[in-house]
């Protein structure tokens, strides 16, 4: 079952897959990210994943315009989204956006483990071996705990 959460520029969803997926969709090269919109964004994400843990496969292709101090930091600090975010998986298409991911990640998050692809398949791919991977852990360390091993 596929649920989705819509606003101006951005579009949040999940499916069958496990992973949480999000496509951003902006021409303005002087858009800029800011606080408000960031925390609608977290409460859709918090909605979609339900308390789950998941990948978050994030489409910036085409996409441009930067974020804020107070946005990205929230992006990468907040506790909802420490507990859901398994991973991150960027689709992008142009130079720029790379570099803006780096210096995201450089900056302000340098725990998610992340990678960055130029199709979607491969994106995909990586959120799900980083899920297997995630419960696969999650599964051991319970193993552990309960057995006492």
């Amino acid at each position: 079952m596929c649920k989705i959460i819509g606003f101006n520029n951005a579009v949040f969803w999940t499916d069958e897959t496990g992973i949480l997926y999000c496509e951003f969709s902006n021409n303005d090269p002087n858009f800029k990210l800011e606080l408000n919109n960031v925390k609608l964004y977290i409460k859709a994400i918090t909605k979609l994943c339900d308390g789950k843990p998941m990948p978050f496969l994030i489409d910036l292709k085409d996409t441009c315009g930067t974020f804020s101090v107070s946005a990205a930091k929230l992006m990468a600090h907040n506790p909802e989204l420490i507990k859901l975010r398994i991973s991150e998986s960027y689709v992008i298409n142009t130079f720029g956006m790379k570099l803006l991911l780096s210096f995201y990640k450089r900056l302000y998050d340098r725990v998610t483990p992340f990678a960055i692809f130029t199709d979607l398949e491969s994106a995909k791919a990586y959120c799900l071996e980083r899920k297997d991977k995630f419960y696969k852990g999650t599964a051991h360390n319970l193993s552990i705990n309960r057995h006492g091993v």
